[in-house]
């Protein structure tokens, strides 16, 4: 059985520069199968593009949302987007 790919346009805001965010989503991303890109905004905030599994993206969300002991996340937007075809890895965009 086939799993539709889905793929979300995101934007963190909260406590997200200067606490290993990006990383923390690219090795999350990475752990799950997910492909995409993450990277710092000049106003604070974070965006990125998460394709893959909807389960696996949903999975991701949940870890965003829920951060860890540096990361706080006050708000999360996402909207979907059109899936890119063979992208292979979730990097770190600078």
């Amino acid at each position: 059985m086939f799993e539709k790919i889905v793929r979300y346009y995101g934007r963190a805001v909260g406590r997200v520069q200067g606490v290993g965010f990006r990383f923390f989503v690219q090795q999350n991303a990475s752990e799950l199968g997910l492909t995409g890109w993450v990277r710092n905004m000049d106003d604070g905030s974070v965006t990125m593009e998460i394709q893959g599994q909807e389960a696996p993206v949903d999975e991701l969300e949940r870890r965003i949302r829920k951060g860890n002991g540096f990361i706080r996340v006050d708000e999360l937007s996402l909207e979907e987007r059109e899936a890119v075809a063979a992208e292979e890895r979730f990097q770190i965009r600078y």
